[in-house]
């Protein structure tokens, strides 16, 4: 299939297992093979506390720009794949440890609230894990909503997030 369109989509990679480092390096090589796609930029890694239960790792977390024409839900599919390759298991606690978890933060200006899919991320405005490696490579971006990702970055407290691999 030709790549037509083509679509900006923000993917967040965290992981907090199995050298975790190692699994969000794996999830971002995976996605520069991803089909009718391309990775246009990287976020630095970072280091963040869990964000639910405090008995679990620190997680690894980065933030990755893909040009692609594939639609949404076809990407989740493939977000997906990548995660079960990886050995994610999902499981009721959807704050716990997990090896590798990819989220689609964002597709373009699109809206979708679905049984499968919330785009914008339900709780990117929350979490700067996700902020401020976004704001890194794109400080310009605007959400759907007409909220400025660097604003909404330089407003949200950082949780001792460090920078760890630039």
């Amino acid at each position: 299939m030709a790549i037509n369109s083509l679509t900006t989509a923000y993917i967040g990679v965290g992981s907090n297992l199995s050298d975790p480092i190692k699994q969000v390096n794996m999830a971002i090589t995976a996605l520069k093979t991803l089909a009718n796609s391309q990775v246009t930029a990287v976020s630095s890694i970072y280091g963040s506390k869990p964000m639910g239960p405090q008995d679990q790792p620190d997680y690894i977390n980065a933030v990755v720009e893909l040009q692609t024409s594939l639609m949404p839900l076809a990407l989740l599919d493939a977000l997906q794949a990548i995660e079960n390759k990886a050995g994610r298991v999902r499981k009721e606690n959807r704050w716990g440890a997990r090896i590798l978890d990819l989220d689609i933060l964002l597709f373009g200006q699109q809206v979708i609230d679905n049984e499968r899919l919330t785009i914008p991320h339900y709780g990117m405005k929350l979490r700067e894990f996700v902020l401020l490696p976004l704001a890194e490579i794109a400080p310009r971006l605007c959400l759907p909503d007409g909220d400025n990702i660097a604003t909404l970055a330089q407003n949200i407290p950082d949780n001792d997030l460090k920078k760890l691999i630039f």
